[in-house]
């Protein structure tokens, strides 16, 4: 049965990611500029604040901290705070949206127009040496990224196409882009998603009020309403990693919940999310 993990008002929560070292949840307020990290062992809960939007916060390995997309670029932060930029490229009018780690440590980072304009953004890889290499052009709302669990697939959600694409990838380059699944039936649009370990495909539908499923061969297998209008994105956590976690967006939504941490125990076993190798 859904509950709720953390009780907030986030204007923008997303980003929701295990962090396996520390035993926590850790998710960004993308508006609010916070990085947020829950022990549901203990109930204790951490804020760091950001001086820019943040689209993603994902966990550094050997535990040094963060890797962050923010505004201007892709940024670290040391466990002490101090942080120094990796990737600075500014655009006006643009900000760093969602960024996955891949199972070979690199990070792809998404891009956004503050406006969505069409085109206006970017899906780029970028190693913990700092090179960057742009895969998508051409992206309104770079949104949802993950990866089977052989690695050889990677699912994309680009959210005003309504489309869940899926591409071959050998790990540094996607080729020969397809239709995984169209979100057509609701007024809901694709979000932030995961990848189970039997290769199922969960997504958050923004505006859509759910989360789904699909199978491997791209049909809807499960859907799980939540009681906020907009859903942002899920991951699985907890010791067995088999409690999805689905943050959520208060904006435009009345919902006492809205903005919060939701959780649905048991829902299935996911993938181990490996750290940024930087």
């Amino acid at each position: 049965m859904l509950d709720v993990a953390v009780r907030t008002r986030a204007e923008l929560g997303e980003g929701p990611v295990w962090d396996p070292a520390a035993g926590r949840l850790v998710w960004v307020d993308i508006l609010g500029a916070r990085i947020h990290a829950y022990d549901p062992a203990t109930g204790r809960r951490t804020v760091q604040t950001t001086e820019q939007h943040v689209g993603s916060a994902r966990p550094r390995a050997g535990g040094a901290g963060y890797v962050v997309n923010l505004r201007d670029g892709v940024g670290l932060y040391d466990t002490d705070g101090a942080f120094r930029w990796l990737v600075h490229e500014p655009v006006a009018g643009r900000r760093g949206n969602e960024a996955v780690v891949a199972p070979d440590g690199a990070l792809w980072a998404g891009t956004m127009r503050y406006d969505s304009a069409p085109g206006g953004g970017t899906l780029a890889r970028v190693t913990g040496d700092g090179t960057q290499q742009v895969v998508l052009d051409d992206v309104t709302v770079s949104n949802g990224t993950g990866w089977s669990p052989d690695g050889r697939l990677m699912y994309y959600a680009d959210t005003p196409t309504g489309r869940i694409d899926v591409f071959d990838t050998d790990g540094t380059g996607v080729t020969g882009r397809r239709l995984f699944a169209a979100v057509e039936d609701t007024p809901g649009s694709p979000d932030g998603l995961c990848v189970d370990a039997e290769g199922y495909v969960w997504v958050a539908l923004w505006d859509g009020a759910a989360v789904r499923r699909y199978a491997p061969d791209g049909t809807l297998d499960r859907t799980v309403e939540v009681p906020v209008r907009r859903p942002t994105s899920c991951a699985f956590g907890g010791p067995e990693l088999t409690d999805l976690y689905i943050t959520s967006s208060s904006l435009a939504d009345t919902h006492p919940l809205a903005g919060s941490v939701l959780v649905l125990p048991a829902a299935g076993r996911g993938l181990p999310q490996a750290p940024f190798a930087g």
